[in-house]
């Protein structure tokens, strides 16, 4: 395995490396999802908290299938993230990202206009801020390859063009989709199903290969 893998894997899941900054961290995303909920329920319009969990969903399923490229690959998972952080929960993901991935989808909800029909450089408003945000994130993780924070081992997951496309389609650009087609859906049970799937789906995925399987990345 890389050195940056290696790394990742010390300490994965050690409660003792906890730091007390994350408690008001977590008070903030509750206090932002209580305020949320509480809207929601005088409006009957769920589309902000449900856009925060479709995204973070997303990219839970994201940080399962990375676990395993490590774990087949033996060598490296597509993106590791071996840095100093208050909890390593996989080896790509922190709980600081987790905390940012689970505002990103409410920070995206509320960019959108409230009229459907508008349009940002003659691309409808949605999808003009799903490519924003989008592009926005990959230069993020940009500097944070640059920084070593975000390490990247293989050569078309990268900061070359065809890679930065791919980290754009596959690490972003998808969850702002699912997030459109969350709150397009035209039922809460609909939405609703939809997003429990998508925890369905990474969680069953690692429960088996964690519980039954034995890998823990």
């Amino acid at each position: 395995m890389t050195p940056a893998s290696l790394q990742a894997l010390d300490g994965l899941r050690d409660l003792t490396t906890l730091k007390w900054y994350v408690i008001p961290l977590l008070a903030i995303v509750f206090y932002i999802y209580a305020v949320e909920i509480n809207k929601a329920r005088r409006t009957s319009n769920w589309n902000a908290v449900l856009a925060g969990l479709t995204i973070f969903g997303m990219d839970f399923i994201n940080e399962t299938w990375n676990g395993w490229v490590l774990h087949l690959s033996q060598r490296s998972a597509c993106w590791t993230a071996p840095g100093d952080t208050a909890l390593r929960t996989m080896v790509g993901w922190n709980i600081e990202i987790m905390f940012m991935f689970l505002l990103s989808g409410i920070i995206y909800y509320y960019t959108l206009s409230e009229n459907r029909e508008d349009k940002i450089l003659g691309i409808p408003d949605r999808w003009f801020w799903a490519i924003g945000y989008s592009v926005f994130c990959v230069f993020v993780e940009c500097l944070l390859n640059i920084g070593g924070h975000l390490v990247w081992e293989y050569p078309w997951w990268n900061r070359s063009f065809g890679g930065v496309w791919l980290i754009f389609f596959f690490g972003y650009f998808h969850f702002y989709v699912a997030a459109l087609i969350v709150i397009g859906m035209k039922t809460l049970r609909a939405k609703v199903i939809t997003v429990a799937s998508l925890y369905g789906i990474a969680i069953v995925a690692n429960v088996v290969t964690a519980g039954l399987l034995g890998w823990r990345y």
